[in-house]
């Protein structure tokens, strides 16, 4: 017979864990996340040691949740007493007259109305406040002085550590192979055991358009292979994060995001979205030379003394929709089923998602405003597009 729970999550990296624990506080032993790997493994996006957090974002759908961010990440702080949450301040940089000058100029008006801390500055007040930068009279910037590095596989440990201890079960190596919803319940298979329950989450990442297709449904979620380098510069001084912030530079050919030196004695630097379409199994784990040619230029003509001998280069699954935001919702004409995409910068709202995800499941509605991020919005209806690649920085 099968085994069964009041709720089960499938997928374990940071919004899986996150919605195990929030459900383990409301249902203790009755909630059952699975894994299809080892935890921690290295084929999802929920590893590396660093994750940007912020509250800089364009669109006041992102600043109404970023205080609830930052407010459900001190709950697992608390809970654990590890820190996952370093402020470092963040820059979001661009030259004017450019669409990313536009984008700090959204940022600045939502901030604003949001009631959120910020300043913006020129290209050389950011070089006087932090040297290691090379800009000119032409560059904007703006400043979030509570942004900073969430240590997302941390963070992601924390969470499956209070789920146990409020009672869930979490199993590792349980690679689901079929998922059936009915009237009664929703069973699922995984490793050759069937387990059932009212309420089932897909938090599979960038396997989430194979678990729908085991219900015989889809959305449209593209998954693209992205990348990060980390750089072995002999400054190690000048970029500790308590000299150095986390930051986004939107230039013509892309966004670059970069960290102070964390995890590693090295910095990292990546770019947004600017790697193949891919799907779960035909992607190569292979770095792309050309991209880290790319952050190596960067590197060399805004913050050259963050350069150093490569380190490694490593890659994650984006899965983005169309409008690159959210999908937080249940799957369109089912009851018992919820799905959650990260869209490839959920990270940072794990913890939230995870709030939000148990709300839905135990009471069908949530406090949070999570409207622009419904399975049923227009924007995944319209006809196949090409996935925005820039959006939500």
């Amino acid at each position: 017979m099968a085994q069964q729970y009041r709720v089960i999550v499938i997928g374990c990296g940071a919004v899986g864990a996150a919605a195990a624990y929030w459900l383990s506080r409301r249902l203790g032993g009755g909630v059952l996340a699975l894994e299809q790997y080892q935890h921690g493994h290295a084929r999802g996006a929920s590893e590396d040691h660093s994750r940007v957090i912020r509250h800089a974002y364009s669109r006041p759908d992102y600043t109404a949740l970023t205080p609830a961010a930052y407010q459900s990440w001190n709950v697992a702080e608390r809970g654990t007493g590890l820190r996952l949450v370093h402020r470092t301040g963040g820059l979001i940089l661009a030259e004017e007259g450019s669409t990313g000058a536009a984008y700090i100029a959204a940022a600045a008006d939502a901030m604003n109305t949001a009631n959120l801390p910020f300043e913006q500055l020129t290209g050389t007040e950011v070089m006087q406040r932090w040297p290691q930068w090379q800009l000119g009279s032409e560059h904007v910037a703006l400043h979030d002085p509570e942004s900073g590095i969430l240590d997302i596989r941390r963070a992601t440990a924390a969470h499956i550590a209070l789920a146990r201890d409020r009672g869930a079960t979490i199993l590792a190596n349980a690679e689901v192979t079929a998922i059936a919803e009915s009237a009664g319940g929703v069973n699922v298979t995984a490793a050759g055991q069937d387990y059932w329950a009212a309420r089932v989450v897909l938090a599979g990442g960038a396997w989430n358009p194979l678990l729908l297709a085991m219900l015989g449904a889809q959305l449209p979620i593209t998954l693209t292979e992205e990348q990060v380098t980390y750089f072995a510069t002999p400054k190690v001084a000048q970029f500790t994060p308590d000299r150095f912030t986390v930051y986004g530079y939107l230039a013509d050919d892309g966004l670059y995001y970069g960290f102070p030196v964390y995890g590693e004695v090295a910095t990292k630097i990546g770019i947004d979205g600017a790697g193949p379409v891919v799907t779960p199994q035909n992607r190569t784990f292979t770095r792309d030379e050309a991209r880290v040619r790319r952050v190596l230029a960067f590197l060399e003509r805004y913050l050259p003394t963050a350069v150093g001998p490569e380190l490694y280069t490593r890659t994650c699954c984006y899965d983005f929709p169309p409008d690159r935001d959210f999908i937080t919702d249940y799957l369109p004409g089912s009851q018992r089923v919820l799905v959650c995409a990260g869209a490839g910068h959920a990270g940072k709202f794990a913890a939230l998602l995870g709030r939000i995800i148990t709300e839905l499941a135990l009471d069908g509605s949530t406090r949070f405003p999570v409207s622009a991020f419904s399975a049923t919005r227009p924007a995944l209806s319209r006809p196949a597009q090409a996935p925005t690649r820039v959006n939500s920085l």
